[in-house]
């Protein structure tokens, strides 16, 4: 069920952007005076705004809807209610295959101490 509520909606997605992209923009009336204008009658007597409009809004809604459908099924199947962080294993110390620290690497450094000379130029 997952699956084909995630497939409808990727496909909406898609789709919602092809309309979006397809609409006039506001500058767009001035390109209807070289010509253009007369690609608007295949929508219809008032043009492609009120059939793009509409389904802008229709596909918008249905965007909306498989939205809240899929936060909806992601909440229901996480496991027994947990939060992300309970339901991390907790990672064991590893103590194997690490070399102990040099001795006195820990005493000279810090606050205070003085830098490491510069090696000598060659």
């Amino acid at each position: 069920m997952y699956t084909i509520v995630l497939t409808i909606h990727l496909v909406l997605a898609l789709t919602l952007i092809g309309v979006v992209l397809m609409q006039h923009g506001k500058g767009a009336d001035a390109g209807a005076a070289f010509g253009s204008g007369a690609s608007s009658t295949v929508f219809g007597a008032r043009g492609s705004a009120s059939f793009l409009g509409r389904l802008t809004g229709i596909l918008g809604v249905g965007f909306f809807i498989t939205s809240l459908t899929l936060a909806i099924m992601a909440g229901t199947f996480s496991s027994a209610g947990e939060s992300v962080v309970e339901q991390v294993e907790e990672v064991p110390e590893r103590s194997e295959g690490v070399a102990p620290a040099p001795e006195g690497a820990a005493d000279g450094a810090g606050e205070g101490s003085e830098p490491a000379p510069a090696p000598a130029p060659d």
